[in-house]
């Protein structure tokens, strides 16, 4: 499963919501095919089939109209004040964390060597800032919270859901002694949604 596709399903799970679920071969090429790209012209998943027959791409955009329609549990804030920190720190995770890992994936992994002039000094340097910014985050949750907002759940966690996964796919993972960020990583892997790591004994 696609880390972006593995927020969708994580949020899914989160609101007990189900609808049909079509499986895409990334490997295989599936997302490169023509009847494919006539969903997602970026040839990228997750998409959303919504009622009309149009299609929805992006994950925290999908995340955000199934919201709408499912308003409880809030996981993208209750308050308004909620709900702007709730962006921010989905920003901050995507931004700073999330998209640092995935540039290790997309400079290091084969079957990305298509999709951009693979640099191994680049990934190099990729896999030092993003340890650097797994320390600022140890900073930031050195108030001992659980979660990254209010101390609920939320949608930022989700992406940080989606980013530890991306991060196991290259081999980086949260260093021991960064105790309040192995903390929120170790919430987040107990909860019932957490995706299957990589490695893992029930891993697919």
């Amino acid at each position: 499963m696609s880390p972006n596709g593995a927020r969708v399903f994580v949020f899914l799970q989160e609101k007990g919501i189900e609808i049909p679920v079509e499986m895409i071969d990334i490997p295989g090429g599936g997302t490169r095919t023509e009847a494919f790209s006539k969903l997602n012209s970026l040839g990228q998943v997750p998409v959303l089939e919504l009622d009309d027959g149009s299609h929805l791409a992006e994950s925290v955009a999908i995340c955000r109209y199934l919201e709408s329609l499912y308003p409880e549990p809030a996981l993208f804030g209750q308050t308004d004040k909620e709900k702007a920190f709730v962006d921010m720190w989905c920003r901050r995770m995507e931004l700073w964390l999330f998209n640092v890992a995935g540039d290790v994936g997309l400079h290091e992994i084969p079957f990305f060597a298509e999709v951009v002039n693979q640099n191994a000094d680049y990934a190099a340097d990729r896999r030092e800032v993003y340890l650097h910014r797994l320390k600022w985050l140890n900073d930031e949750l050195a108030d001992g919270r659980t979660y990254l907002v209010n101390d609920r759940f939320s949608m930022a966690d989700i992406i940080g859901m989606g980013m530890l996964l991306v991060a196991a796919f290259v081999n980086l993972h949260v260093p021991e002694t960064l105790v309040h960020a192995k903390r929120w990583e170790a919430a987040l892997m107990a909860r019932g949604s957490f995706p299957k790591m990589p490695g893992s004994a029930d891993a697919s």
